[in-house]
């Protein structure tokens, strides 16, 4: 098990057990679940895991978000569910109502999301031989060149021998019969052909196809089960696949594909067309709204479509269009870190725009922007400039490359300008991110909440001003400020979530360190050291992450009185960047506020 067992097993739990998984996969920052019943899931105690980023719901998915570790946590997960990271959970049909959109972006976001990485990595191999053999640092008849080429180009010649394999994982196939009628689809004979079969004569080639592949596996799938069901087990392994190939094969070569070829041909004309009336226009609306796409998972329905017209050999303008996304959420984030007071922000978004400039925006979105829309709204502004200027540029994306910076090779081809082209990628960048910058350095401003940080109190009981306590080390506030409570319960809990850094060995005092560095101290009454934890014991330990109310000590309040100690409990704030904006009296519960913190 790894490192991130906890948080695997807490995630398992709240999305309703992994009875309740009915497919597991992952993406760039997300887990992808799609649960039996979404109702047994806590969302709250989901989002609320030390580790988890927010939760996404949308088009059947159940989708938590992790950021840049979500592959070591979906490991994780997949051995606290029992699940293999290369299949489906229990390999069953899922009980999932999903409309047919919801349905055709699952079955997109499942089979392409297996892929990306690689993918990527392939089209940054690409684009940089395309570099390299232009400034002629590596020539392109040497051999070195051909096989490190290859290298970029072999999973885009030969794509559907690897859909084959994800979109049989995803239809509940056999990943194996799934792949080998990929391979029957770029079988070396029979790419550009002339084909007499049953007297008609058709001329194809599948290689750098995607359509075809996923509509053939997709009615082979049903195929497979049937035979399963029909044929006797003892023949089983050989002889269902042997029906599934005799019938799967050519009907996918002679009627799915070429059907599937003209479907795809149309998707891209389509999309082709609305760029060509206005890419200005065009560049605009993807480029403003690739975020929102995001956010719900959507974008992989416009993904599908590029890579469908990159693996064919044609420049797509959908990734170049969004390309300044990433930037411009990452200038967002980083004017917000300058400008900001508050420590905890700042330690998210330090991290969340270095990631931003990888392309890696889901920390951005949801840890900082999302939750203060107009800075959110900067972004998509800041993207939304950029691709008007890569519309009016007529900038084109040639390999399915990486993200954020990663992704310039992409824009990369032989015959082009190489100058040219990284020119104008590289000012559509600036143009996102010193828009986005200004205003978000104009217009952010902390919000109140943003540096308030609320304590509350550790145990039922009557709260009063410090100064009325009966000691006067706590009354005069040489140790700090705070509140008193008198308490009516025998059970104290931790004022706010953080570290539990000190335990008194007596127990009967207890501080918790904040995130943001607040230390907050409880005293359970005065002179109780003397006790020697005596009437005390410890319901959690030094170091342990606690969350506000939580219980930390049980002392018995009858006996300590009998003793004739003070039971008087201060809560004082030891340190804080900021000050005591507030302070609550009069009777409370556990839990309730008592002190409220922040800047003055």
């Amino acid at each position: 098990m790894g490192k991130y067992e906890t948080l695997a097993k807490e995630i398992v739990k709240n999305v309703g057990g992994k009875e309740n998984i009915a497919v597991l996969n992952h993406c760039v920052t997300r887990l992808r679940f799609q649960l039996k019943d979404e109702t047994k899931a806590n969302d709250e105690a989901i989002k609320n895991l030390d580790g988890v980023v927010t939760l996404v719901k949308s088009a059947g998915q159940y989708q938590v978000v992790i950021g840049n570790h979500v592959v070591d946590v979906f490991k994780d997960v997949c051995e606290v569910a029992g699940i293999s990271s290369s299949e489906t959970a229990g390999g069953e049909e899922s009980d999932v109502k999903m409309s047919f959109g919801a349905r055709v972006v699952d079955v997109i976001s499942g089979t392409f999301t297996p892929l990306l990485g690689v993918m990527c990595a392939s089209g940054m191999i690409k684009g940089l031989m395309t570099l390299l053999s232009f400034y002629n640092i590596i020539t392109a008849d040497s051999g070195l060149y051909q096989i490190l080429y290859a290298a970029g180009d072999a999973i885009f010649l030969l794509f559907p021998v690897v859909l084959g394999y994800t979109s049989a994982v995803k239809f509940k196939m056999s990943p194996f019969l799934g792949t080998v009628i990929g391979c029957i689809f770029v079988y070396p004979t029979l790419q550009g052909v002339d084909l007499n079969v049953l007297g008609q004569t058709i001329n194809v080639t599948y290689t750098s196809t995607v359509l075809p592949i996923l509509i053939t596996n997709f009615f082979a799938s049903y195929l497979e089960r049937a035979c399963k069901k029909i044929i006797p087990d003892v023949v089983k392994t050989f002889l269902v696949p042997m029906i599934v190939l005799l019938i799967a094969a050519p009907l996918g070569f002679t009627i799915v594909g070429p059907v599937a070829n003209w479907l795809a041909q149309i998707i891209g004309n389509v999309i082709m067309t609305i760029y060509g009336l206005s890419p200005m226009v065009a560049g605009f609306v993807v480029g403003a709204f690739w975020q929102v796409l995001v956010i719900f998972g959507l974008h992989m329905g416009l993904v599908a479509v590029a890579i469908m017209q990159l693996v064919t050999g044609q420049g797509t303008p959908i990734f170049s269009l969004g390309l300044g996304a990433s930037f411009a959420q990452t200038a967002v984030v980083f004017a917000i870190w300058l400008k900001t007071k508050d420590k905890k922000l700042k330690s998210i978004a330090l991290p969340a725009w270095i990631s931003g400039i990888f392309g890696v925006t889901e920390p951005a979105i949801y840890g900082v922007t999302l939750t203060r829309i107009n800075m959110f709204v900067i972004s998509c502004i800041g993207s939304g400039l950029a691709g008007i200027w890569y519309g009016f540029t007529g900038l084109l994306q040639w390999t399915n490359a990486g993200l954020g910076v990663f992704a310039i090779p992409g824009f990369l081809k032989e015959g082009l300008d190489v100058t040219q082209t990284i020119v104008s990628v590289v000012v559509g960048i600036a143009i996102a991110m010193i828009v986005s910058f200004v205003l978000a350095v104009i217009l952010f401003k902390d919000n109140k909440k943003d540096s308030e940080v609320k304590i509350a109190a550790p145990v039922k009981g009557n709260v009063k001003p410090l100064s009325e306590m009966n000691d006067q080390v706590f009354s005069t506030g040489t140790l700090g400020q705070g509140v008193c409570v008198e308490p009516a319960d025998d059970t104290f809990c931790a004022p706010v979530s953080g570290t539990l850094t000190t335990l008194f060995p007596t127990l009967h005092a207890y501080g918790i360190t904040t995130p943001a560095g607040d230390e907050v101290l409880v005293h359970i009454g005065v002179d109780t050291v003397n006790l020697q934890g005596k009437h005390f014991q410890a319901l959690a330990k030094q170091g342990d992450k606690v969350k506000v109310n939580q219980p930390i000590i049980k002392a018995d309040i009858a006996k300590i009185k009998e003793e004739g100690y003070c039971v008087e409990t201060p809560v004082i704030v030891i340190k804080t960047a900021g000050g005591i904006l507030s302070t609550h009296t009069g009777n409370v519960n556990s839990g309730d506020e008592v002190i409220c913190l922040g800047d003055k």
